[in-house]
């Protein structure tokens, strides 16, 4: 039997950790046809099938299950042995991988990535933008972002960006209408447009004054999982909603929108950036980590060595 390259080895590696042909082709940077023809070969050569394949999905097979578990780890010190290489370049090479909900990717990341890449110009920045709570391991991502009270406890995390702050907003004329609510609790007798997560659960409105936090469970005709939906709903006079302060800013600015209950203002959370605790961190998350950092130091502070 000829011996499978490490290239074929990590072909099969990166389409049953993604369990896709297209997504596994994108990050390999081959095309679709030539990834399925490399696969079948390898089989071929092994004489087991390792790959189960429909019109929709691919998926190991048991073999193909026990193989990825092997492979994993020694694929992983490869990567970590070619990526300590990058200590002695002026600029890291490679693809640093980022999953961050999709507020996350436009209000914090976003603003970052032209500076990181001009200060990285060997260095590619991938972007998925996804609400959903994804295992950034098992998905090849480097590193993800979330709020600090999602973290998993064997993550080191790193403080991303400012404080988010929350508002309730309403259209002048639903205000006119309706009336102000004077307290979270008169949320009751209003129309609230609400947040859907990914896995189906409505959010509660969240609340904060003099120490006193409320979570309030609202009601509405609307139920959305995209800020700027909401955004334009209560611009239209749908009812209130419970959004970024940025994803409302142009229309506040404008008075097409006010805010309410600025007395309760919601809490502020603030995103982190956080990655696997390992030995080698790769290059260039490291040099991501470095970038924030330095934004976080007053004026003219060096940053400290990583």
């Amino acid at each position: 039997m000829d011996r499978p390259s490490l290239a074929d080895l990590q072909a099969f590696a990166t389409v049953a950790r993604l369990r896709s042909f297209r997504r596994a082709a994108s990050e390999l940077h081959v095309s679709p046809s030539a990834l399925s023809h490399t696969l079948r070969s390898l089989e071929t050569r092994l004489g087991v099938r390792l790959l189960n394949r429909t019109t929709r999905s691919v998926a190991p097979t048991e073999a193909g299950l026990r193989l990825l578990a092997r492979l994993s780890p020694t694929l992983r010190e490869i990567d970590e042995a070619l990526d300590e290489i990058n200590n002695f370049r002026d600029s890291p090479l490679g693809t640093l991988r980022l999953n961050a909900p999709r507020a996350a990717a436009e209000y914090v990341l976003a603003p970052l990535a032209t500076r990181f890449l001009l200060e990285n110009p060997g260095l590619r920045l991938e972007i998925v933008a996804d609400d959903n709570l994804v295992d950034i391991v098992a998905a090849g991502f480097d590193a993800g972002v979330r709020f600090g009270e999602r973290l998993a406890l064997d993550m080191v995390a790193v403080p991303l960006g400012p404080p988010q702050r929350f508002v309730v907003v309403g259209s002048p004329a639903y205000l006119a209408k309706h009336g102000v609510p004077a307290s979270p609790q008169a949320l009751s007798g209003h129309r609230c447009i609400r947040i859907r997560f990914p896995n189906g659960s409505i959010y509660r409105w969240e609340f904060a004054r003099a120490g006193e936090r409320l979570e309030v469970e609202v009601e509405g005709p609307l139920a959305v999982g995209e800020m700027p939906l909401m955004v334009r709903a209560a611009e239209d006079g749908l009812g209130l909603a419970y959004v970024y302060h940025q994803a409302a800013a142009a229309a506040l600015a404008a008075g097409r929108l006010v805010t309410v209950l600025d007395d309760w203002r919601p809490a502020e959370a603030g995103f982190f950036l956080y990655y696997p605790s390992r030995r080698l961190v790769p290059a260039g998350l490291r040099a991501f980590i470095a970038l924030i950092r330095q934004d976080e130091l007053p004026p003219g502070q060096p940053a400290e060595g990583n």
